[in-house]
């Protein structure tokens, strides 16, 4: 009888060494392993149990009755959302002053920040100043970090938004206002294909071939080093990502988040652990903090906003992540530089993917410190970028295998997954000299004898760092099996 594919498994696109016409499995994990090893593929996982000591702001209160912060910015329905966040929903943000804290917005405030009653009295001021110029107030969220409260206000069909934006301006209770911004994932859409077998994918991933993750992980693994992934929702029981989660919190509506494709793939190419069934994270020691600011569409294309994102940049930087993912592209955005400038004075390392079609300035990738990844080219091809300004580094961003909602494993393209590999190897270099800063860790990525050279070379990089061969040099006996396949991490 010949063999079926796995239930859970998704069929790998057509290869001349896989045949799979009538979705037969290969005779053998080698078989993928082989195919697979021509493609060019690269690895990472991610856990969940809940984080001790959470810090974060909050949706600023409605009046009684009123539910806030339970629909996405821009739509009702995140799977058709398609257009969520573009001008077209008419919505604006404005940023309020904080009131001086001898001011008493009413009789019981107490002059602290997070004051229930405080709140209340800042979002009847918000909903008068709507009412001044038409609007309608959607959502409000509080960010200590800037001294602003954040509001959502929703305009008619004939206003004009950017009078409305002059107009908010220049009122003295308002920072400033702006339009509600779209950002996507720079993936493409995901490749199928599978293994089943414990880490039958490690061979065939690019951290594996050309950055020896397996030989880098006896001297750093990213233990317990915070890494803040702001994208769609990660499936955490997945069995690669199982345990790899400190904390998974949703900031695009009500509920857990749900496992989607793009955020559970970036995460797995960071973080997955070792001996479980598929694919090994770059610093599958590290600590995941998954922070749903997007949302997948219909298409399984992945949306985010400002507003979104804005909330879980607040968090991250609130609950002291160490290196922040942002695996998406968009316009430049003054509420999220405002945030990145905060993130980048308190040491925190920020990774962004380059978006190849974008030739102007983008966010996150164009802002200054962030360091901007876009994907290593195939052989024999030159960086598929229009934007050489932002090309930045390079890493594995093609026929990557990693991991995929409902214990499935996938091939996968784009940039968002070579920021990933970033990510994963900034987590290592943190284990490793937690005191240095996010320049010097740039530095060390990518040395000034090396400018010219935007691949990362990750061997050398450790070497640096531990003062011997990493995984250039004769590996000893006793560690012969580790450099060969990666041990389980406990």
């Amino acid at each position: 009888m010949s063999a079926r594919w796995p239930r859970g498994l998704a069929m790998p696109t057509a290869h001349p060494l896989v045949q799979t016409s009538q979705g037969r499995w290969p005779r053998s994990l080698a078989a993928l392993a082989s195919a697979a090893l021509l493609m060019v593929a690269m690895t990472v996982a991610a856990p969940a149990h809940a984080w001790r000591e959470n810090v974060q702001d909050t949706a600023i209160g409605a009046p009684a009755g009123v539910d806030i912060g339970v629909l996405p910015v821009g739509g009702a329905d995140h799977a058709d959302a398609d257009g969520a966040g573009d001008p077209n929903q008419r919505q604006l943000l404005v940023m309020l002053r904080l009131p001086a804290t001898h001011y008493r917005p009413d009789a019981t405030y107490g002059g602290r920040y997070m004051d229930d009653n405080g709140n209340g009295a800042r979002r009847r001021r918000a909903e008068a100043l709507a009412r001044q110029h038409g609007l309608t107030v959607v959502e409000g969220w509080a960010m200590s970090l800037l001294g602003i409260d954040c509001y959502v206000m929703q305009y008619g069909d004939h206003a004009d938004p950017q009078l409305l934006i002059e107009q908010l301006s220049r009122d003295p209770q308002v920072e400033w206002a702006q339009s509600v911004a779209r950002f996507d994932g720079m993936a493409q859409v995901p490749d199928s294909a599978a293994a089943d077998a414990a880490d039958a994918l490690y061979q065939v991933q690019p951290a594996a071939r050309y950055w020896h993750v397996a030989d880098l992980h006896r001297y750093a693994t990213g233990r317990e080093v915070r890494v803040a992934v702001i994208d769609s929702g990660i499936d955490g029981e997945h069995p690669d990502l199982a345990g790899q989660l400190a904390v998974n919190t949703n900031f695009v509506d009500a509920g857990p988040p749900p496992p989607e494709l793009h955020g559970t793939a970036v995460a797995g190419i960071i973080a997955a652990r070792s001996g479980n069934g598929g694919i090994v994270g770059v610093a599958p020691r590290a600590k995941l903090m998954g922070l749903r600011a997007c949302w997948q569409t219909n298409n399984a294309r992945t949306r985010c906003n400002s507003f979104t994102l804005s909330k879980a940049l607040n968090y991250a930087i609130l609950n002291n992540a160490k290196i922040i993912n942002l695996s998406l592209s968009g316009p430049p955005d003054k509420l999220l530089d405002r945030l990145l400038d905060v993130a980048l004075e308190r040491g925190i390392s920020v990774v962004g993917a380059v978006d190849p079609q974008d030739s102007g300035p983008a966010f996150p990738a164009s802002h200054r410190g962030v360091m901007a990844v876009a994907s290593q080219p195939r052989p024999g091809m030159a960086p598929s970028t229009k934007n050489s300004a932002t090309t930045g580094l390079l890493a594995p961003g093609n026929d990557i295998p990693t991991t995929s909602p409902g214990a499935r494993w996938a091939f996968v393209n784009g940039s968002s997954y070579a920021a990933a590999h970033v990510s994963g190897m900034l987590a290592l270099l943190e284990e490793l000299r937690p005191d240095a800063s996010p320049t010097q860790l740039r530095t060390m990525l990518q040395p000034a004898d090396m400018v010219k050279t935007a691949n990362i070379d990750a061997c050398a990089t450790i070497s640096r760092l531990i003062r011997q061969c990493s995984c250039t040099c004769p590996v000893p006996a006793t560690a012969t099996a580790t450099a060969t396949r990666p041990a389980p991490v406990p």
